[in-house]
């Protein structure tokens, strides 16, 4: 009973401690118990925060002297690795007697229940049952051990034997076996016994990998001129514009505001692009003809490889390009040779290496290296970070009728993408993967997001709200760097929190293990001192609309990119990752940061209102200290900023009593995620155009008329008092202004004889005064300032 009353729900939503076994301990004993593993405790640090997982690894490399079929006289072999009730197969080669696979079979120690491990050699029959050819059988208690960084298990020969194994038979097999972990350079590129009911193309996509982002660089396009261009209609001079595209990108200048032959621009077209280079920048100079028509003059077509590579500010030199004149294909190429003058353009185009091509939201940036490497500095911190596992995971498709989930985890820090393997039918998925990054920046956020893998190759079927054909998002997780403590070890278990179109819910936790460390603390020091992204932002900036659409860009040209991978990290995934959506309209998150300015202003406010009570005298003897400590500052002027920096000083001292002991999550409440309406919730999932009925929408419409025009009236009121302090002497009000300047006159006066320090003082007690001598009217200085006029009057 009373654990019950003192549950809160909130509880669910927040990180928990965990205590895993971290770091590699061989322990004494085979896998059934035996003596065969190793002598002694062996620790070493190279997988120190995850706990070891102990796979039994099978590399298959080749096979020599085969026999053929006598039927048929060739041999389609293939090997069978069969562990108890595991089976796993390479693939067949057709007529090779010595066929070359270099397989590597990875069986987790815990599902083993054999004593011996069996190796098959068969001949793959259509018809048929394949036929036997030999088979090689090793004692599980004989199986040597092998830790990094000891060298890899040399393969050895091993000749085949009949079915009972009482003789040998032609043929010959080269095979390594040995225990190890996932520490193992072969455990990536493993089949996995975990994932032995996939089949086909989806084995590739359960292994674990690691991608980097591909080279992304600013391409700035100055399009200065052109000359000589000449419209169809010779009796008119052209009004032309430059039309700029590359890949999916494409950009226009402003139309010439002049009818000439020879037009001028100067103006800046951005493009995203990616190494290796694959597109083309296409130029065409068109004419506008009508409103509703535009005639194509020229057309130019560039490879990006011919542009400088610029690092900085330096200013960079032009060229004149001649356009292909449009109407003169390839076949009119004589009547080409014939034209004496072509079209030309000016133009000024450099590779910006001296910008960081934003690819993800500035709020949760991972890296802030500008893309030329000669630029970047050394690294200030490593980070590791162990994926141990998630607990708890709801079913995110059927297959059979029954619910499962196959879920992996990606994790994302600055160029490099990391995906672990897919733990097949399992709600509780162990990982234990350990991945490291350099870091160069504190201010830095990693993120980690769990997926469920839909390219199984299954006959599955996904759940209400899910798409088919896309890897399900489960959770994610962020972690910024500049709130870990350096050097310590990090385990916790992260709630995974999704924001569903019923509401927000809790659908697993993610145990993760990590440690920053400092490499160099002076320079991570000053590096606080550093502007957040490479100089070139702040001396050439983006306007915030052409980052938005670089942005969005280079989200694609990643996606695109990384989806070509094997196994392909893909679009869904990526866009997730990269919070695609994140500027989207939603009036959940508009409810959430207006309370998150309330929360800022609320310390304000609080010393606000405590300085009214003061002046109120609600408590006396506070007030009496108050005009003690003031009449010492006011005789004392010099102790004023050594006061208020003390001050703050103790302050913080006295809040590392109260610091956060874990790093921040995800909080539903500050999200707003608990409180919102279902309508609005539905009106953040709409697709964009909208999907919705026409009476959502305009309902939908009037809610958000009803809130612009509250706003609207608020912004009304600001610029309205703005409008009253111009009107101060502006003579908008003859006797406003003439009554303002005499009193400037007048305090001018009595400034200029009076000590600042009697002025000062004689303000500090006016305002301190007794609520005896206070009058509930409004003073006269704010009588005066309301009765300004504003411009508000010349406002239809």
């Amino acid at each position: 009973m009373n654990s019950r009353a003192t549950f809160n729900p909130q509880d669910e939503f927040k990180i928990k401690d965990t205590k895993p076994q971290l770091g590699e301990l061989w322990a004494h004993g085979g896998v059934r118990g035996g003596g065969g593993w190793i002598g002694s405790d062996r620790v070493t640090s190279t997988y120190d925060l995850v706990e070891q997982m102990y796979f039994l690894y099978v590399r298959v490399v080749k096979a020599r002297d085969l026999p053929t079929n006598p039927v048929t006289g060739s041999c389609d072999p293939y090997v069978e690795v069969k562990l108890g009730n595991y089976k796993g197969r390479t693939q067949h080669f057709a007529k090779k007697t010595n066929p070359e696979w270099n397989h590597v079979f990875a069986f987790s120690k815990e599902k083993i229940q054999a004593s011996v491990l069996e190796v098959f050699v068969r001949d793959r029959e259509i018809i048929a049952k394949d036929d036997y050819l030999g088979k090689v059988v090793f004692d599980m208690d004989e199986v040597p051990i092998r830790v990094p960084p000891d060298s890899p298990l040399a393969p050895q020969w091993y000749r085949l034997e009949d079915r009972r194994g009482e003789r040998k038979v032609k043929g010959e097999v080269m095979l390594a076996v040995w225990m190890g972990t996932q520490a193992d350079e072969a455990f990536p590129e493993a089949w996995h016994s975990d994932a032995a009911s996939v089949h086909g193309e989806g084995v590739f996509s359960v292994r674990s990998k690691v991608y980097v982002s591909p080279k992304l660089w600013y391409l700035r396009v100055n399009v200065i001129e052109a000359q000589d261009v000449e419209c169809q209609d010779k009796s008119q001079l052209p009004q032309v514009f430059v039309k700029a595209q590359l890949g999916n990108q494409m950009l226009k200048t402003k139309l010439c505001p002049t009818l000439t032959t020879n037009p001028f621009w100067n103006e800046d077209l951005i493009f995203v692009v990616a190494e290796p280079f694959e597109e083309q920048l296409v130029l065409t100079v068109e004419n506008k003809v009508s409103p509703l028509k535009d005639e194509l003059v020229g057309r130019l077509s560039l490879p990006l490889h011919i542009f400088e590579r610029r690092l900085d500010h330096r200013p960079v030199h032009s060229r004149w390009f001649d356009l292909e004149k449009f109407g003169f294909g390839v076949l009119e190429g004589d009547r080409r040779k014939e034209l004496k003058f072509s079209t030309k353009i000016h133009l000024r185009a450099c590779l910006e290496g001296g910008y960081h091509v934003l690819d993800e939201s500035t709020m949760y940036i991972s890296d802030q290296r500008p893309t030329a490497r000669q630029l970047w500095k050394q690294p200030i911190g490593i980070l590791e970070v162990g994926i141990l596992s998630a607990q708890g995971l709801l079913p995110m498709k059927t297959k059979d009728g029954q619910g499962r989930t196959d879920a992996y985890c990606v994790a994302r820090y600055g160029q490099k993408w990391v995906r672990t393997r897919t733990v097949v039918e399992n709600f509780s998925p162990k990982w234990n993967e350990q991945y490291t990054w350099e870091v160069y920046d504190p201010s830095t956020v990693i993120t980690l997001g769990v997926f469920d893998n839909c390219h199984l190759g299954g006959n599955e079927k996904p759940q209400a709200g899910n798409g088919p054909g896309r890897d399900f998002r489960i959770g994610k997780v962020r972690i910024r760097l500049s709130t870990l403590e350096t050097d310590r070890i990090y385990t916790h278990s992260y709630p995974l929190i999704v924001l569903q179109p019923t509401g927000v819910k809790k659908v697993g936790e993610l145990q993760l293990a990590f440690r920053f460390t400092c490499l160099s603390l002076t320079h991570m020091i000053y590096l606080y001192s550093r502007p957040l992204l490479p100089k070139m932002h702040y001396l050439h900036p983006f306007t915030v609309r052409q980052l938005d659409s670089l942005r969005y860009q280079a989200m694609n040209i990643v996606g695109s990119r990384l989806g070509r991978a094997e196994p392909p990290l893909r679009k869904e995934v990526v866009e997730y990752m990269l919070d695609v959506d994140s500027h989207m309209w939603s009036m959940r998150r508009s409810k959430a940061n207006f309370f998150r300015m309330i929360s800022v202003l609320s310390g304000m406010i609080s010393i606000s209102k405590w300085l009214g009570d003061v002046c109120q005298w609600k408590n006396p003897i506070t007030t009496i200290l108050v005009h003690v400590l003031f009449c010492i500052l006011i005789c004392y002027p010099e102790l004023i900023l050594p006061t208020v920096f003390l001050y703050m000083f103790l302050i913080g001292i006295w809040n590392y009593r109260f610091r956060p002991r874990h790093p921040p999550h995800m909080d539903t409440k500050l999200s707003w995620a608990e409180a919102v309406h279902l309508d609005e919730l539905d009106e953040e999932f709409d697709t964009f155009p909208t999907s919705r009925p026409q009476d959502v929408i305009r309902m939908r419409y009037d809610r958000l008329r009803s809130m612009a025009g509250r706003i609207q009236t608020v912004v009304g009121d600001m610029a309205t008092q703005g409008e009253r302090f111009h009107a101060l002497l502006s003579w908008r009000d003859p006797r406003a202004t003439s009554i303002f300047i005499v009193f400037c006159l007048c305090v001018a006066v009595i400034l200029y004889v009076t000590p600042f320090k009697i002025i000062i003082f004689l303000t500090g007690l006016y305002l301190l005064r007794h609520p005896r001598f206070r009058s509930k009217l409004p003073s006269a200085p704010i009588n005066f300032f309301r009765r300004l006029p504003a411009r508000v009057d010349s406002m239809l």
